[in-house]
């Protein structure tokens, strides 16, 4: 399992902020949320590169459309 170090936290926001910038306000608490929990999934199954983190993000964000509205 990796760390969370400082500079993985910031990579964790910055994924998080960007994919969330793509809904009204920044998106709700719930979806914000979810997006997080994956992202935090992918890092303790060593997930670590940005491009992959973006790539989990917006799928989660998908997801939890999918959710609300299925």
């Amino acid at each position: 399992m990796h760390e969370l170090n400082e500079t993985l936290r910031a990579r964790l926001d910055a994924v998080l902020d960007q994919t969330c910038g793509r809904m009204v306000n920044g998106g709700d608490h719930d979806t914000r949320k979810y997006i997080a929990e994956k992202l935090v999934e992918a890092v303790q199954q060593g997930t670590t590169h940005l491009d992959e983190l973006t790539i989990i993000a917006r799928r989660a964000l998908l997801d939890s459309s999918d959710r609300r509205t299925g």
